[in-house]
């Protein structure tokens, strides 16, 4: 088996009952298994700052399926879910990326790995801290070294 860690993130509708609701989504995909569900947090907006706070979370999942195939069966998810493409950092019903597989290094034109910018956003290292609080990621070293880095971002577990 893999381990994948996708984060999740929604701001549109009821946030909360999404990222839970997306939870279930995860648990149903094939090949796959959630291992661990991190709590919800809520943060601040990166980027367009005019949107309303953003609720994220971090799963663990357990699959048989390569790392292409995850981010399509994410993708997929994230249609389901009503998840328009209008504009970068912009709100949406829900965003699922794919943050780590295993220890593998990738950077292909549609999947880096691990996510280029997971060591930057608090809105991703709280929830994968708390779930996995002795992960190293491959390439940046253990993550409560990055923690301190983005502890002035806005967030607060719910």
């Amino acid at each position: 088996m893999n381990k994948a860690y996708i984060a999740l993130g929604a701001n549109l509708g009821d946030p909360a009952n999404t990222i839970r609701a997306a939870f279930g989504a995860l648990s149903n995909l094939p090949e796959s298994r959630v291992v661990h569900c991190s709590s919800l947090y809520r943060t601040a907006p990166v980027g367009i700052i005019n949107q309303p706070d953003f609720v994220n979370a971090v799963v663990e999942l357990e699959t048989t399926l390569a790392p292409e195939a995850l981010l399509d069966a994410l993708l997929d998810v994230e249609q389901r879910f009503g998840r328009i493409r209008a504009e970068k950092n912009g709100p949406r019903a829900l965003d699922l990326d794919l943050l780590l597989f295993n220890d593998q290094l990738l950077d292909l034109p549609r999947l880096t790995l691990p996510h280029p910018r997971l060591h930057l956003r608090a809105f991703v290292l709280y929830p994968l801290a708390e779930i996995a609080p002795n992960l190293t990621i491959p390439g940046r070293g253990h993550i409560s070294a990055w923690l301190p880095a983005v502890a002035n971002q806005g967030i607060a577990r719910l």
